[in-house]
């Protein structure tokens, strides 16, 4: 992004810079591995690589459409690769497997799996508007035996609508760019200030459980 670099002091604006060029020199291939990451892996925020693709289509610099194309295309794939977990291994076992993954706890999938039997098949549509649960409510949809084809079809339905959603909110956000290069800096800050949030919300659920962990004992949950 030369524009972006011409008028960007290295210091002031250097992470979100750096970001808005990781993801122009991704494209829109690289958008779709990234959605597909978080929608498989949910700690990975894409609200902020969706946000900057659609920054990055009304600069020129990637395609609107294709950029909500391909953000749906790793939105499906990655549904699909948590739903064939959960068909082939059903729901209970499944959900003890994957919450050894670091950051990511059996109640979470508890949850998703709470919502789609108690609202059916409709929850894999509005479930994907919901963070955690758009991605983890793949797993009982799965191991329930719903449809392929109708899962494929509200998958896509509500990835596309929450992509576009976000994609265009970055790309009215492009309108302003000369105000996004001059108050780069304080949109660092931001961005610091959400990571940093995160990385604390993150400690403070590591150690009450672990001290929930101690006082009832080894749990199954993690």
């Amino acid at each position: 992004m030369p524009w972006l670099l011409a008028n960007t002091d290295p210091t002031p604006g250097g992470l979100t810079a750096f970001v808005l060029d990781l993801t122009a020199a991704l494209g829109e291939a690289g958008v779709a591995i990234l959605v597909f990451l978080e929608t498989v892996f949910p700690p990975i925020p894409s609200e902020i690589i969706l946000s900057l693709a659609g920054y990055l289509a009304n600069t020129g610099e990637m395609n609107l459409w294709l950029a909500v194309i391909a953000a749906t295309m790793g939105s499906v794939a990655g549904a699909l690769a948590l739903y064939w977990i959960g068909r082939l291994y059903g729901e209970e076992r499944a959900i003890r497997t994957l919450a050894m993954l670091p950051l990511v706890y059996r109640d979470d999938f508890e949850k998703a799996a709470a919502w789609f039997h108690r609202h059916g098949r409709s929850a894999v549509f509005f479930g994907r508007f919901i963070p955690i649960v758009r991605s983890l409510i793949s797993l009982p949809a799965g191991a329930a035996r719903m449809p392929l084809p109708q899962f494929a079809l509200y998958t896509a339905a509500g990835s596309g609508l929450w992509n576009l959603a976000l994609i265009g909110f970055g790309w009215l956000l492009g309108t302003q760019h000369h105000l996004v290069e001059e108050y780069m800096q304080y949109i660092d800050y931001v961005v610091y200030a959400v990571i940093a949030g995160l990385v604390v919300a993150l400690v403070i659920r590591w150690a009450l459980r672990r001290r929930r962990d101690r006082v009832s004992g080894p749990s199954a949950d993690r």
